[in-house]
């Protein structure tokens, strides 16, 4: 049994355990990388951790660490009541705003990730507080994230451009973008749909907190989600409760303040202009989004320590071992030829088409553990071969590969996906984890034979 057939079947090895005794898949995956790149792959220690996503790990915990501490002092909730006023309470429209803002940013040449981690914090905390499912907020971000990823100015266009043009392939930036967008505009509306966004619609609209307050109701169009409580979220049983559609809704005690989650104090302030300055520091300054927040939340700490006193200890640390001890074998198999290996196995097949949806359903399944980008760069050339026979077109299949590799981040395993995971506020994580691995997987098993259908059997170029 060759090396290469032997790391994968470790792998397998690795989700069967995790998926059935309940284990940290993640610390499987260190012990995993620790025995195939030792005993298999003839690897030294240094070998082992040079795919350790040592970015990955800064950026989950930078922006963790400084969102829980936005949490903390209330300024999530302000954001969320500011998102309510600007779509005047309609929440089913809150995915498809930030839908359109991570689509908005990574078109203007924010990296994916970095979009994301910008977004998903605020986006994950008013689906909590509304009863919004965070897969569906998650879904919808990531999309929108990969849906404006392939602009002509964006990195992943420009890089995707870039190769095509290396290879002296024909190439076509309008229908690389057009086929990402609309692709992800699909998958988002088919998610809204399945994951309660046309219950949303019917729930109507909702006020602010205040509002709530001083008609001592719900919302606007009916109560609040079961389970929900008063000013700052937290149980105000002494003043009464009113009913509405059989469910009770607990109000807030005399004493609350209906203003306490919409006014602004100065550590709501100065975490407000932390997020811009990270936010600038991205996208104007071009810095890393981990080492950034992580900077921003030390500040903030040490000027107000009472609200970050336990901010550090809701890191997602759980995430941040799957994920890096995930990408860590991962990287393994890069370094012992695995991925390359299965690559140029199928770029041997001698029927183009064939070979073309099972580069497609490589570059998803490997992507959803590993760089997008990285993939692209590697599954293009070998590509090449079979693209210069002339019976399958370039502009197709170039866009097959780029929608392929991306629409996947979707999984918990990729940057994107591990971001939406860590997150989540006031959810059951492992639960959560599962949906995401779940839906991933779903989206690896269809996308890249839809994308196939359409964009390469016709000949696209």
């Amino acid at each position: 049994m060759s090396p290469e057939l032997i790391s994968i079947l470790v792998l397998v090895v690795v989700f069967v355990i995790a998926t059935t005794r309940s284990i940290n898949m993640g610390a499987l995956a260190f012990a995993a990388a620790f025995g195939v790149g030792t005993l298999v792959a003839d690897l030294d220690a240094d070998g082992i951790f040079a795919g350790f996503p040592g970015d990955l790990f800064v950026v989950l915990v930078g922006v963790t660490y400084l969102f829980a501490i936005a949490r903390a002092n209330g300024t999530t909730d302000w954001l969320v009541h500011a998102a309510i006023r600007l779509v005047r309470g309609r929440v089913a429209l809150i995915p498809w705003v930030m839908f359109a803002l991570t689509g908005a940013l990574t078109a203007i040449g924010a990296v994916s990730p970095a979009a994301v981690a910008i977004v998903a914090p605020v986006a994950l905390s008013f689906a909590a507080r509304y009863g919004i499912s965070p897969l569906l907020m998650g879904a919808m971000v990531v999309h929108g994230a990969q849906g404006g990823g392939f602009s002509p100015i964006s990195i992943y266009g420009s890089i995707v451009n870039g190769i095509v043009e290396r290879e002296k392939l024909p190439g076509n930036e309008i229908t690389l973008f057009l086929a990402s967008l609309i692709v992800n505009v699909v998958i988002a509306g088919v998610v809204f749909v399945l994951f309660g966004g046309l219950k949303l619609w019917a729930q109507g609209a909702v006020g602010t907190d205040a509002e709530r307050d001083a008609r001592g109701t719900g919302t606007k169009g009916g109560p609040l989600p079961a389970g929900r409580t008063g000013t700052e979220g937290e149980p105000l049983s002494s003043g009464g409760s009113a009913r509405g559609a059989g469910t009770t809704v607990t109000r807030p005690s005399p004493t609350a303040t209906p203003l306490a989650t919409t006014r602004l104090t100065p550590a709501r302030t100065a975490t407000l202009l932390s997020l811009v300055a990270l936010v600038l520091a991205v996208l104007v300054l071009d810095l890393d989004a981990g080492l950034t927040a992580i900077t921003l939340a030390v500040v903030l700490s040490t000027v107000w320590p009472a609200d970050s006193r336990k901010a550090v200890g809701e890191i997602a640390w759980p995430t941040v071992l799957l994920i890096c001890g995930v990408l860590t074998y991962v990287g393994v198999l890069d370094e012992m030829g695995t991925i390359t290996w299965a690559g140029e196995g199928v770029g041997g097949i001698g029927v183009p088409l064939l070979a073309a949806v099972l580069l497609c359903y490589i570059g998803a399944i490997v992507s959803a553990f590993a760089s997008s980008v990285g993939i692209m760069g590697a599954l293009i050339p070998l590509a090449v071969p079979f693209l210069a026979q002339g019976e399958i077109g370039a502009v197709g299949m170039v866009a097959a590969l780029a929608v392929s590799a991306t629409v996947v981040d979707v999984s918990p395993f990729s940057t994107n996906g591990a971001l939406v995971l860590a997150a989540a506020p006031d959810v059951d994580r492992e639960r959560f984890f599962r949906q995401l691995m779940v839906y991933g997987g779903i989206v690896v098993a269809v996308v890249p034979a839809v994308v196939w259908l359409v964009m390469v059997v016709p000949g696209w170029g």
